[in-house]
C-alpha cells in the first residue's frame, strides 16, 4: 500500500501525519528523521489495527502541488 504523507514545519522541529490512517502521527528534528519516524508510526499503526482485527483503509488520499504567480 502507499499511503500519502504531509509534513508540516513547527516552531522548532517538523510534524507529519497520514491523512487516510487518523492518529498516526510522528514528530522529528529534520524532515529525514520526521519521514523515518512516520514510516515506523504507519508500521506499528498497522500492526495494532492487525491484532485488533480491522480492515486497513484503502489509501485515498492525494498529494498534489499548485503554482501561484506571485
Amino acid at each position: 500500500m502507499r499511503y500519502a504523507i504531509v509534513i508540516e514545519k513547527a516552531e522548532s522541529n517538523y510534524s507529519a501525519y497520514v491523512p487516510d490512517l487518523p492518529g498516526c502521527v510522528a514528530t522529528g528534528a529534520t524532515v529525514e528523521e520526521t519521514e523515518l519516524q512516520i514510516r515506523e508510526a504507519i508500521a506499528f499503526h498497522l500492526d495494532g489495527m492487525r491484532e485488533d482485527g480491522i480492515a486497513f483503509p484503502q489509501p485515498a488520499s492525494r498529494v498534489e502541488y499548485v503554482e501561484i504567480a506571485a
